[in-house]
């Protein structure tokens, strides 16, 4: 009977999809359009080809539902290397002018790759990273499988479909021009509905525990869930101007957009990739070093008061703007204020290798998890000290704020998922061991290295940039042009560009590693019981 159900769904998506391709109004829903009827096409296709086949009901309750954890370790990987690989050439991009071909302009400019790449970095690397574990995470701390059968596999496929719409909207010039928020009306649609599942799916789980206590790490990853949720839904209000166009018309305008905006632009970088990275950091330290939390009293006070304060902080991206001074202040006031409870969870998952710092010279997994903490403790300083706004005066619309967005993604949620991709892998794929220790090492420098390299030159160029707009001569003009500032930019871009390399490289060693590990590493006894949470 499910099976039936499933084929009417499907064949109607698939017509509706060929319907709305054939009344596209642009290039871009066109395309949309298609890879949508063509995904649920091959899913009424697999459907009924499998419909009526007799079926071997086997009792899995009692067993973790690890198929789509393993699923989504592959696809942080892959839309890791993509992602990577496009913000490396779009750096380059803006040292060599030359490498925007003329023959792929409104395709492959650097216009259009740009949010490609923060989307493939920020919500396909890390979105997958954030599901995979969250799922991996709340079955070992609740003793249970997931909830909702099927339900884990729609979320994955579902999300792995939002990021191609996504991503090839970009390419063919559907956006919504906002921050973090590009995608067009209905992929927001149909996130929506993919995250309302996820939501569904890790709240079941909890519901359904065999352990009493909720561990922490879950308190994060659901404050991640739900708020996002929130966040996406007021934030990409819109109004289509056509159901069979990508264009719509935001419904708030002005200083009431950008402050919407920025509500989320903030609350994105404070939950999705602040407080759900939270989450991973208080499950995968505790269980590489191999010792309990810290201060399990702490990790309560870092929850509570980090999403009570970093909600408030948004304002502080709009000093010197339309919006009043008393929003922006009081969004810096928070900002600052938030420096506590961040520092708070840095001393807490520093402090949680009391005990094994011997680790740090013999096990380079923990030492990649270390540095992320330190990324993560410098990040949370230096981001509520930008928004001051004498220093914000200085800073804002320069590289140094690209050289922090990068020095807290890269150090802190690259490096976090990079540690937990390597202590994953043996355990899903049940092996002994990593394939290379040494390999995870030589990724370990190129990524730090090659972050520093980012992180210093931004701050060199943004910090020159904004000096040399503020200088003026003795009767009161401007002493340089804006070609100026661009032209002295030239070697630290190029500086910033290496440093994306070295961050490839280390990224495709993992891969290498991780593959290796799962093909040749030697085999252990599975063990996928439902046990008493770990």
């Amino acid at each position: 009977m499910t099976n039936y159900i499933k084929l009417i769904v499907l064949g109607l998506v698939t017509l509706l999809a060929l319907i709305a391709a054939n009344y596209a109004r642009d290039l871009a829903y066109l395309v949309n359009a298609l890879t949508v009827a063509l995904v649920a096409g091959g899913l009424f296709l697999w459907t009924l080809r499998h419909t009526d086949e007799p079926r071997t009901r086997v009792d899995l309750s009692g067993e973790y539902m690890d198929g789509v954890v393993r699923a989504g370790v592959i696809a942080t990987c892959l839309w890791g290397v993509v992602g990577f690989l496009a913000g490396t050439f779009i750096a380059f991009q803006l040292a060599f002018p030359g490498l925007n071909f003329d023959w792929a302009q409104g395709y492959a400019n650097f216009g259009r790759l740009r949010p490609l790449h923060t989307s493939a970095v920020i919500f396909a690397f890390g979105g997958n990273a954030l599901i995979a574990t969250s799922f991996y995470v709340v079955q070992r701390t609740s003793a249970a499988r997931l909830w909702g059968g099927n339900l884990a596999w729609f979320v994955f496929w579902g999300y792995q479909l939002v990021i191609v719409l996504a991503a090839t909207g970009y390419l063919l010039g559907a956006t919504q021009s906002k921050e973090y928020a590009e995608p067009e009306w209905y992929v927001d649609l149909w996130l929506t509905v993919v995250w309302l599942a996820y939501l569904a799916v890790f709240l079941g789980t909890i519901v359904k525990r065999k352990e009493p206590h909720i561990y922490v790490a879950n308190w994060f990853y659901l404050s991640f869930i739900i708020t996002v949720a929130m966040l996406h839904v007021v934030n990409n209000l819109s109004i289509p101007v056509s159901v069979f166009g990508s264009k719509s018309v935001q419904v708030f305008s002005g200083v009431q957009d950008a402050m919407t905006q920025w509500w989320y632009g903030h609350n994105a970088v404070g939950f999705f990739l602040t407080a759900g990275f939270l989450g991973m950091m208080y499950y995968f330290v505790p269980k590489q070093a191999e010792r309990p939390v810290y201060s399990y009293k702490l990790s309560i006070i870092h929850f509570w008061a980090l999403i009570f304060i970093y909600i408030w902080a948004g304002p502080h991206h709009l000093h010197y703007t339309a919006l009043p001074d008393w929003a922006s202040t009081l969004g810096m006031v928070f900002s600052i204020v938030l420096w506590m409870p961040s520092w708070g969870g840095m001393i807490n998952g520093l402090m949680t290798l009391s005990g094994a710092w011997d680790k740090l010279r013999t096990d380079p997994v923990i030492r990649m998890m270390v540095i992320s903490i330190g990324f993560y403790g410098m990040s949370t300083f230096e981001g509520p000290m930008m928004s001051i706004r004498a220093v914000n005066s200085l800073s804002h619309y320069t590289d140094w704020t690209i050289g922090h967005v990068h020095s807290g993604a890269l150090g802190w949620n690259g490096m976090i998922t990079f540690g937990a991709l390597y202590f994953l892998v043996p355990k899903l794929w049940n092996r002994e061991r990593l394939y290379s220790l040494s390999l995870v090492s030589w990724h370990f420098w190129l990524a730090t290295i090659g972050i520093i390299l980012y992180a210093a030159a931004m701050w060199v160029t943004g910090i020159m940039e904004g000096l040399m707009w503020r200088e003026v001569d003795a009767n009161g003009f401007l002493v340089n042009s804006f070609a100026d500032t661009v032209a002295a930019k030239f070697p630290m871009y190029v500086v910033r560009g290496l440093g994306g390399v070295m961050f490839l490289s280390g990224a495709l060693i993992m891969c290498y590693n991780l593959w290796m590990t799962v093909t040749r590493s030697p085999a252990v006894a599975p063990v996928n019981n439902a046990v008493p949470a770990e």
